[in-house]
């Protein structure tokens, strides 16, 4: 299970909104071989008054929060990271300053979707890549 929030001031985000979402998820399809009918994205839209930023980051700045079952390993999860810089960048133009990542894993069984907990489920993909 994952999911994404994705976090950036509305009037350059909203714009991108569907873009971006096809690229993260392309990531995480190819990074975490998630099947592809599998995106849980929530985008939030955010006032320039209300997004502080570093100063290397300009007003295109994006932080993406991936919440995710515990069990990937380090080498998937850089890779998924590698690969978000890598196709932000080209697909959409963002600087790798304006991008932000972080992936926050719990157990299994702290998770529950269809009425069991992560532990319990079936999932139709593997969790440990």
């Amino acid at each position: 299970m994952s999911q994404v929030k994705i976090y950036g001031i509305r009037e350059h985000l909203l714009p991108i909104r569907n873009q971006l979402s096809e690229v993260i998820h392309s990531c995480v399809v190819d990074a975490l071989q998630f099947p592809v009918d599998k995106r849980a994205h929530r985008f939030f839209y955010l006032d320039t008054d209300d997004f502080f930023r570093p100063a290397t980051a300009s007003e295109h700045y994006v932080i993406l929060e991936f919440m995710m079952m515990e069990g990937r390993t380090v080498e998937t999860k850089k890779k998924l990271i590698h690969l978000l810089y890598e196709r932000i960048g080209e697909q959409l133009g963002l600087a790798v300053t304006d991008i932000e990542i972080c992936i926050l894993e719990s157990p299994a069984h702290n998770w529950g979707f269809r009425g069991m907990t992560g532990d319990e489920i079936k999932l139709n993909y593997k969790v440990n890549v």
